[in-house]
């Protein structure tokens, strides 16, 4: 009977889909943040009341708070696709351009270490906020 050792710190398959199944899909699974969650789920579902998309959103902390999580629980609330990116992958604005553009009506769009988006993509996102 041979076993498999494992050599590399990479994950491997079985790891990326149990961590995908132990993360919260719904705010009702999401647990601490009481006032996060509160806020947000009024905002969630005046926009479904209203049958609009929800506002801007910004989710700031320390790292491992749960933003990424949390901006999946809201994709999955407001039954969106999320498109996501961060801000050092959108070197130039025809990166966020691009992205913007293939957006469907009610995608959801998160940039993570958003904090580090240079200056003339940022002055492109000012703008894409003010007409979506």
């Amino acid at each position: 009977m041979s076993t498999e050792r494992i050599l590399s710190a990479q994950p491997v398959d079985d790891d990326l889909q149990t961590e995908l199944s132990l993360r919260p899909r719904r705010l009702k699974e999401y647990i601490g943040q009481q006032k996060v969650k509160a806020n947000l789920e009024i905002s969630i579902t005046a926009a479904r009341n209203r049958k609009e998309t929800l506002d801007h959103v910004l989710l700031f902390g320390p790292p491992g708070l749960g933003k990424t999580t949390l901006a999946n629980i809201i994709a999955n609330e407001m039954e969106a696709t999320i498109r996501t990116t961060s801000g050092p992958a959108l070197e130039k604005p025809g990166d966020l351009v691009a992205i913007i553009t293939n957006l469907e009506p009610g995608d959801l769009m998160f940039i993570d270490e958003i904090h580090r988006l240079p200056a003339p993509v940022e002055e492109v996102l000012y703008s894409a906020m003010e007409d979506f």
